[in-house]
């Protein structure tokens, strides 16, 4: 036995790296192709269908203990996993608002895991990258360049960021050293009853509870009503409570519905409240040249929340935070520990990226959106912004225009709130027709969209985050939906 390394001296030390490079770029160029072939021929495909008995049975298979060929592997991928997506990429796909991602971020993806970096921060070109596209998502929202941001998994996590950079600067204490339980006056946040549930996760993570969100009445728009906002406002304080902090919505999840956001970043500011702008659906309206004056004030606010994977097309997962104070955003989550110490030279002489947000490791999510807005320039996505919307608004016209169906919500940008009418069917059977219709579209490949509750109305719902969506998929849904529709309710 070798002393020093505990092993015989015949052993083979080891590597993951194939054993035969030629191989593997054979089978890689195979990938590639048929990655090509999987986006080109999309249509030809159902948006999403049901796995079969074996296919689910395939996995529950214990954990693999020996080798088995990549090639060999590849194939289980390509029978048991790329026809059974959740359909998102698909030109019919509207359950949820979701990008429908693009090639060339799918390669950026590929080159982030071949590149390897964890963004944690250092000095090198991926941390660099990553600050750049913070910097142009900066620029897209009409923030000051001297705010900061990190990127995120999503939209929930930069809810999250800057609800905590707003619980923490208007705490009136460290809540860091001493804890939310120190804070002297409870803070009461503040959002429309059509805000996104991420935010009650979020008041939960906080330590200040579900309490502390305020759901003030949204109007016949599903806007937030301002004047109820500030009647709840007023009333809190006179409760003993402290109002810190207004939740806008430059979309909401449910309608679209955008918020006055100039109003409230007005009111905010009467009220030396922190105004945070959950702008996940619909904060990147900013660079659309036909709807930007749709979310006017969304650069006024003090935090926002965006994702690049919905209206930039990123490959999941990409999120991304903003904060106008980026004393107050690196003094929320900033720890220098003796191990993650800055250097004048070398490595450790960049900025270290963790100290804004949660995570100390990070991945390279910059480069999917730094290559596509690349390629395809910012105004690209804005005229794509448009046309998500245009299409919204034929869609709700082909709607108004059937008898078999009726809007159920206006429809302010891209998201269509609708149901079959179903005549002379209470409450619940009307919502189980509905529901059926829903199922069927997506059983039969057809379509996949979603249903939801709006005012205390339940109906089908329609969100248009697609860029190969065409109108004549708009008019297919509308006709399958009143066939499907028609034939249930004879049974």
């Amino acid at each position: 036995m070798d002393a020093m390394s505990g092993h015989s001296a015949t052993s083979t030390e080891e590597t993951l790296d194939p054993s035969d490079w030629a191989d593997v770029q054979v089978l890689s160029h195979r990938i590639v192709d048929d990655a090509v072939a999987y986006l080109r021929d999309v249509r030809q495909r159902p948006v999403w269908q049901e796995m079969p008995g074996d296919v689910r049975d395939f996995f529950t298979a214990s954990l693999p203990q020996s080798p088995t060929p990549l090639a060999d592997i590849y194939g289980d991928v390509v029978d048991k996993v790329m026809p059974y997506p959740m359909g998102n990429i698909h030109p019919r796909f509207w359950s949820w608002y979701m990008g429908s991602c693009n090639f060339t971020g799918a390669l950026g993806d590929f080159l982030a895991a071949i590149q390897g970096s964890n963004l944690g921060g250092g000095n090198h070109a991926a941390a660099l990258m990553d600050g750049q596209v913070v910097d142009w998502c900066k620029q897209m929202m009409g923030m000051p360049a001297s705010a900061s941001g990190t990127l995120v998994s999503g939209g929930s996590m930069a809810n999250i960021i800057g609800l905590t950079v707003a619980r923490n600067t208007k705490a009136g204490i460290d809540v860091r050293e001493h804890g939310v339980a120190a804070i002297e006056k409870p803070l009461r946040f503040y959002g429309s009853d059509q805000i996104h549930s991420c935010h009650r996760k979020g008041m939960e993570a906080l330590g200040l509870g579900n309490r502390a969100l305020r759901r003030i009445a949204s109007d016949a728009s599903l806007r937030i009503d301002i004047q109820a906002l500030r009647a709840a406002i007023a009333e809190d304080r006179a409760a003993g409570f402290k109002p810190a902090c207004i939740i806008g919505n430059a979309g909401t999840v449910n309608t679209g519905a955008i918020d006055d956001l100039q109003a409230l970043a007005k009111l905010a500011h009467e009220e030396d409240m922190w105004f945070h702008l959950d702008g996940c659906i619909g904060a990147l309206i900013a660079i659309a040249p036909e709807n930007a004056h749709r979310v006017a004030g969304i650069e006024w606010a003090d935090s926002i929340a965006l994702d690049p994977h919905k209206w930039l097309h990123a490959p999941f997962e990409a999120g991304c935070a903003l904060v106008r104070d980026a004393s107050a955003h690196r003094k929320t989550f900033a720890v220098t520990p003796e191990y993650l110490e800055s250097t004048p030279r070398g490595l450790a002489s960049g900025q270290w990226l963790h100290d804004y947000g949660l995570q100390t490791s990070r991945g390279f999510k910059a480069l999917k959106v730094w290559m596509a807005l690349r390629e395809h320039g910012v105004e690209k996505f804005g005229r794509l912004i448009d046309q998500n919307i245009a299409q919204g608004h034929y869609l709700a016209s082909l709607i108004e225009a059937e008898p078999a169906l009726e809007l159920a919500a206006p429809t302010s940008i891209n998201i269509v709130c609708f149901r079959y009418r179903a005549e002379g069917l209470d409450g619940e059977r009307s919502k189980a027709l509905n529901t059926e219709i829903m199922l069927r579209l997506q059983e039969e490949g057809i379509a996949a969209i979603s249903d939801t509750t709006v005012q205390g109305r339940h109906c089908l719902r329609v969100a248009i985050n697609n860029h190969r969506t065409r109108r004549e998929d708009l008019d297919l849904l509308v006709a399958e939906t009143v066939r499907l529709g028609n034939e249930i309710a004879a049974l």
